[in-house]
């Protein structure tokens, strides 16, 4: 697989925090009288914001889209300074990036004050050139927007770019920006892992693979 940039989420790619946002998830239906199936907080937790508030919305939940993901940050930001960590093979595959000259960037649903502390706390925060968010570009990963941003600031053309992802929406979107896309495995996307492999150009259980 040719390429000279990589794009990588973070949430079920880079990190293992999944597990986090679950937690999270529970906290804030808990907090609303929500009881909702194991299932249901499990799909939950693969979703972006948007689509996790739409959820929540469905059930009953009145506060808006941006209300409650700002409530989402807020409950996660110890956890991200303190408590999560690299995927397997992460740090070994963007070191083995850096040193053959490949541009770096992260594209991700998490503001700085998530991806920042928990970059650096795992020492991997001065590999990437560029970082970029929805909220930046003002579109989800429903939409391609965010990687052709990343290709801009990186200075690269989207045929150039590999996007490591976890979820299907984004591979889907990384597709349709013309870049190249590699499924990355995380449980929680487990539901999808057919889709997931036939949408993408390569699939990996861990970044060892790559190397």
């Amino acid at each position: 697989m040719e390429f000279s940039a990589a794009i990588f989420d973070l949430d079920g790619t880079l990190i293992d925090s999944n597990s986090v946002w679950e937690k999270i998830d529970r906290i804030l239906l808990q907090k609303r009288g929500i009881n909702c199936t194991d299932e249901f907080v499990h799909r939950l937790t693969a979703m972006t914001y948007e689509d996790a508030a739409d959820e929540m919305h469905k059930l009953g939940v009145k506060e808006s889209t941006e209300e409650l993901i700002r409530e989402f940050n807020s409950l996660a930001v110890s956890e991200y300074r303190y408590n999560i960590f690299l995927k397997e093979g992460v740090r070994d595959y963007l070191d083995y990036l850096k040193r053959r000259g490949v541009k770096l960037a992260v594209a991700t649903a998490s503001p700085d004050s998530l991806y920042e502390p928990v970059l650096r706390n795992n020492h991997v925060y001065s590999f990437f050139d560029v970082f970029c968010t929805t909220e930046q570009v003002g579109k989800s990963k429903d939409f391609p927007d965010i990687y052709l941003h990343a290709a801009s600031k990186l200075g690269v053309s989207p045929s150039e770019c590999v996007v490591f992802e976890d979820v299907l929406k984004g591979i889907i979107s990384a597709k349709n920006a013309g870049m190249k896309a590699v499924g990355v495995y995380d449980k929680y996307s487990e539901e999808d892992i057919v889709t997931i492999r036939t949408a993408a150009d390569k699939f990996i259980f861990n970044f060892f693979e790559m190397m």
